[in-house]
């Protein structure tokens, strides 16, 4: 891959993250609490967001290292739990926020990629793509990783809070664990086990756009 698709996908990635970011936000606010707006990270600016290595090193080296999986996060926007009017349920929808933005994000483009024809966009070619194709196609790929990755129930990862908010108190010391050795579980998981969310990415990719990547 050469730098400038580098640069493109990783731009693409970093805007992602930070919609992302912003909905945990804005829903957190939603539910009672503006700790994110107090901290002034309700904004698109991505220099308020950015994480040196989850959202700069580790995107560009899954992309030199030819990875089949691109994701990365932001630094998570600020919100206290407390404040929330529901706890529970207000953690699940401020989790659950970052989730559904990106995949509104894949399903708006997907739609775009489908009705592209009907507005003088050539037929897709897999031989010779538009670039039309070239750009969306990064678009809705990336948010369905980052959407898929988020849904991984290891912290801090949007996918424990939204299990860990559902599961009985008995169950207490197993999340006490997985919190403990979280790091440790995601690198694990980033090492072994996230080429298996590619074929999940590919199946949603198809079933939003018709096509295949």
């Amino acid at each position: 891959m050469q730098a400038t698709d580098a640069i493109f996908y990783i731009v693409i990635l970093v805007m992602s993250v930070v919609i992302h970011e912003v909905s945990h936000g804005f829903m957190a606010e939603y539910c009672g609490d503006k700790t994110a707006r107090f901290a002034g990270r309700l904004t698109l600016n991505p220099l308020k967001h950015l994480d040196m290595f989850g959202s700069i090193l580790l995107p560009a080296l899954l992309i030199l290292t030819s990875s089949p999986f691109l994701f990365g996060w932001a630094k998570p926007v600020p919100y206290n739990p407390n404040n929330l009017r529901n706890r529970k349920w207000g953690t699940i929808a401020v989790a659950s926020a970052g989730v559904l933005a990106n995949f509104s994000i894949a399903i708006m483009f997907g739609i775009f990629i489908r009705f592209a024809p009907s507005f003088g966009i050539p037929i897709y070619n897999m031989l010779s793509p538009h670039p039309f194709y070239q750009i969306t196609f990064i678009i809705v790929a990336l948010n369905i990783a980052l959407a898929l990755f988020n849904l991984v129930p290891i912290p801090p990862l949007d996918g424990s809070k939204i299990l860990f908010s559902l599961l009985p108190h008995s169950f207490y010391s197993l999340v006490s664990f997985i919190e403990k050795y979280s790091f440790v579980f995601l690198v694990l998981f980033i090492v072994f086990f996230s080429n298996y969310l590619y074929p999940i990415l590919t199946y949603i990719f198809h079933v939003i756009t018709g096509l295949y990547i």
